[in-house]
């Protein structure tokens, strides 16, 4: 059994080189390019050797130093302040959007779930809305939602 591994894995390494068929190229009348196992009749062929790889010079060389990264640049303290400010006000404006949109959705499932809603007029006292006043203020709280809620 051992002295048969030997032989069967050389035939089968050679098989392969055996197996190649020869790859052909040439070029039209037209100025394309082709490729074949066969090389055309009346024209003139060069045979590609596809056994052997491309010489390593073909390949690009990457770059021996990285480019910079953010974190790589210095940090000039004036820029560094305004970016801070700004992203503080932007958290802000996040915040206060985030509780709007929460009071927003609180008040159309009030306006949605109750016929009877009650406003305060600012003097204390209480009036009662219409149902076209109602669905006025529902269709307000739905596109205000739409447009600033996510």
């Amino acid at each position: 059994m051992r002295r048969m591994i030997l032989p069967a894995s050389l035939l089968l390494a050679l098989s392969s080189f055996a197996m190649a068929a020869p790859i052909y190229k040439w070029v039209d009348a037209e100025g394309v390019t082709h490729f074949g196992a066969q090389p055309p009749q009346g024209a003139q062929a060069t045979t590609v050797n596809t056994q052997t790889a491309p010489p390593p010079d073909n390949f690009p060389l990457l770059p021996s130093t990285p480019a910079p990264t953010i974190q790589q640049k210095p940090a000039d303290p004036e820029q560094k302040a305004i970016d801070d400010k700004v992203k503080q006000q932007v958290a802000k404006e996040e915040a206060e959007r985030k509780q709007f949109c929460e009071e927003t959705r609180n008040n159309l499932a009030q306006l949605k779930n109750n016929p009877r809603v009650r406003v305060d007029e600012g003097k204390g006292e209480l009036r009662r809305l219409g149902e076209e006043e109602r669905q006025e203020r529902i269709a307000k709280a739905e596109k205000a939602i739409q447009e600033n809620c996510r």
